[in-house]
């Protein structure tokens, strides 16, 4: 049998109101809900860091609100990203870095470097960007993930300045945006985000089993057989871990979604919860 890395599921964020009374018990204090989420799942994106900074306390608080074996993956700041000229960045990622994500400890996980649609792929300016990103957070070795979002970058050459650098590419389900499954990294990250609030769970069944099955062919370090790579000269197959992220639209359904998927994956999980 083949070695897997871990397979993690959660969601984006855990402050979102309609969750309340879905997803969060009835009355549950708003300042436990880190604590309950990180209960329930595996890992939480942190989308607000897009936006804002957030001083060092609050990356402490949310670190002593997990369990261990949680992981946290954090977006970088929209000033990074949207910029015409990426190698002018270094300044705007040194203040985003910079601001506390060592208090988060082992719970850090990977930093999503999101760009807008209208960001095409220019070759030097990537790899010129890709040279500013640390290879170390504090301590520990940092995972860097590329989420792009222009038909350019269905481009051998970009996944392979990626596989290079060690940078996993965001694999999006989004019809919008380029699929690109291509392994790129020694961890794997995708984002769903064709969940529906129609449906209790936000994928029905058939279509939970078979992203726990895709997730399963990442974690054994293979791009699964109904996905077709872009660069088929990839790395050799080994254990990879894998992050994965239900995302869409109305979000209600999020928690759900990606509970079954954790059931699907980790069998051995169990919500810890008084």
């Amino acid at each position: 049998m083949a070695k897997s890395g871990k397979i993690r599921c959660g969601i984006g964020g855990w402050t979102f109101e309609p969750w309340r009374g879905v997803f969060y018990p009835e009355k549950l204090p708003h300042k436990r809900e880190l604590e309950y989420a990180s209960r329930h799942l595996t890992t939480i994106e942190i989308n607000g860091t897009y936006y804002s900074s957030f001083k060092p306390d609050s990356w402490a608080k949310w670190r002593e609100a997990t369990p261990p074996g949680f992981r946290f993956a954090v977006k970088a700041s929209r000033f990074c990203v949207n910029r015409k000229k990426l190698t002018d960045a270094a300044p705007s990622i040194d203040i985003f870095l910079n601001q506390g994500l060592t208090e988060l400890g082992d719970r850090l996980g990977p930093i999503l470097w999101q760009f807008m649609a209208t960001k095409h792929f220019d070759y030097d300016d990537f790899a010129g960007f890709f040279d500013l990103l640390p290879e170390k957070i504090g301590d520990q070795k940092a995972q860097h993930v590329i989420e792009v979002r222009h038909a350019s970058f269905a481009d051998p050459k970009f996944i392979r300045l990626c596989r290079e650098r060690n940078l996993a590419i965001c694999n999006s389900e989004n019809a919008a945006y380029p699929f690109i499954p291509d392994i790129t990294a020694d961890f794997v990250y995708l984002r769903l985000i064709s969940a529906s609030d129609d449906v209790p769970t936000g994928y029905d069944a058939s279509d939970l089993d078979l992203w726990a099955a895709r997730f399963g062919g990442y974690a054994e370090g293979h791009v699964p057989g109904d996905f077709a790579p872009i660069d088929r000269t990839g790395p050799p197959e080994g254990p990879r871990e894998v992050y994965a992220y239900v995302i869409h639209e109305g979000k209600v359904r999020a928690p759900a979604a990606a509970m079954e998927l954790l059931k699907r994956v980790d069998p051995d999980f169990r919500p810890a919860w008084p």
